[in-house]
């Protein structure tokens, strides 16, 4: 059956972390009418798939959309985030998506919600319940945020092949698992394994009946030096300032990287082992801690397939047996795509315009969306920021964020909206930590004039010594 069409300024397709945010800001600083539309019944993206004991790795407090906080601001006083400021369960994001949806979007009158739809090549939604197709009409622009929709072993199965009789468990699926195990074998080396890791030895488990798959070795960063709140506001900055010294006197890039992590910037599980893997993942140092109690780690590269006895790894194999209860922890993550420009006409296609910092950039740049700047002077202010996969990206990400953030600077009117943003957060925080006259975040502001032009040239320079020369 088909409907009439449903016409809106924006159209907005996906409802996760990024569409929601860019959703929120559309209709917050706008009279804007929206459709939203998403595949699955509840706003929150792939947290509706996610396993129970997941927790966001980074703090609540820049989490979500701008117009309603995450949590209640408190700094965890128990647990391995002792110290830190809170981490949403996956529990809370979603019944805080769904309450931004019911109180925000909803209640402006001017969000028609569409779930439970996918939407085809000709923009027309398709309902997955009874097939009734509806054509969406977009006055002003179509928001593309479906491909910021994260893979998760729950809708992503194992890339290897599992003989009959095997356990092969989703992280989901371990949590309600009740037979007795041998042992465990996590595979997978990026931060749902880790999740998995921490949450079998938080039950219990001998770390020495683990055998974890790690194919590649990841940097992580220290959740330490990301805390946007008043108590941490000079060692944040010292960490910014920290990391641009580092760089600028790095005399190659293994140097670099063995100073980062000696100023506990970035963190390895295995410190005998080179990352080949940067993904933005964050720990704090008690998490790091309990991971390197698990000793029995297999580095033979990606499992090809779990047979009764042995798993066979792309150089060479390992033995198990059915008695084994084997936790699939390697869906693809965040889909990295080509980069783009996000503005192109009738079109939005939103990206990371700051390193790590998925929802801050969709609702900078649903701002921009709303600016009275034409769609060339938008893109120069909101270029893309990769999202990363190597080490490298951790330079990329760096020189990207500053060539934004350069041209950011530029306009009073971005800073403006910058220090009301809870999503930005540490341009309120240090403006505020300024007013306070204390010498040493003096000092620290003269030593960051001092690093930030040579720092960010070095990075350049060992970015382009890294690369392969032009043929």
């Amino acid at each position: 059956m088909n409907l009439p069409p449903l016409t809106a300024d924006y159209v907005v397709v996906g409802a996760g972390a990024v569409g929601m945010a860019l959703a929120d800001t559309l209709v917050t600083e706008s009279e804007a009418r929206v459709v939203l539309v998403d595949r699955r019944a509840h706003p929150g993206g792939h947290w509706n798939d996610a396993y129970p004991f997941v927790r966001l790795h980074g703090p609540s407090a820049i989490y979500g959309v701008n117009s309603m906080p995450l949590g209640s601001g408190r700094i965890d006083e128990t647990g391995l985030n002792r110290g830190l400021h809170e981490l949403a369960s996956g529990a809370e994001i979603l019944d805080y998506y769904q309450r931004v949806l019911n109180d925000r979007l909803l209640a402006s009158g001017r969000v028609h919600w569409l779930p439970l739809h996918d939407v085809d090549a000709q923009g027309v939604a398709v309902s997955l319940v009874n097939g009734e197709r509806r054509p969406l009409v977009a006055s002003q622009r179509w928001v593309d945020a479906s491909r910021a929709d994260t893979q998760v072993p729950a809708t992503h199965g194992p890339r290897f092949a599992v003989a009959e009789g095997v356990r092969c468990l989703t992280p989901t699926e371990l949590v309600h698992h009740r037979e007795p195990a041998a042992g465990f074998v996590i595979v997978g080396g990026g931060k749902t394994a880790m999740d998995t890791a921490l949450w079998l030895l938080g039950r219990g488990v001998d770390p020495d009946t683990i055998t974890w798959i790690r194919p590649r070795e990841a940097w992580v960063l220290n959740r330490a030096n990301v805390q946007p709140a008043a108590p941490f506001a000079l060692p944040t900055l010292a960490a910014m300032v920290n990391e641009l010294e580092i760089a600028r006197d790095a005399g190659s890039l293994s140097e670099l990287f063995e100073r980062l992590e000696a100023a506990r910037l970035l963190q390895r599980i295995d410190t005998g082992v080179e990352p080949t893997m940067f993904r933005c993942a964050i720990l704090s140092e008690a998490e790091l801690a309990q991971l390197r109690r698990i000793r029995r780690v297999v580095r033979l590269g990606h499992v090809r397939a779990i047979e009764r006895d042995r798993i066979v790894l792309d150089r060479g194999e390992i033995a198990t047996s059915t008695q084994q209860v084997h936790v699939h922890c390697s869906a693809g993550g965040l889909p990295r795509g080509p980069m783009e420009p996000i503005f192109q006409g009738e079109r939005i296609v939103p990206q990371y315009v700051r390193r790590c910092s998925p929802t801050f950039s969709a609702a900078f740049v649903a701002h921009l969306a709303l600016s009275p700047l034409d769609d060339e002077q938008r893109n120069a202010l909101s270029a893309p920021v990769p999202i990363p996969n190597e080490p490298l990206d951790w330079l990329r990400m760096h020189l990207h964020t500053a060539r934004n953030q350069l041209a950011w600077a530029q306009r009073p009117e971005l800073q403006d909206w910058f220090r009301h943003s809870r999503l930005e957060a540490y341009s309120a925080l240090f403006e505020q930590a300024a007013k306070e006259a204390d010498p040493a975040w003096g000092e620290l502001q003269a030593r960051l004039r001092r690093a930030r032009a040579a720092g960010l040239e070095r990075m350049a320079e060992l970015l382009r010594s890294a690369l392969p020369s032009p043929a």
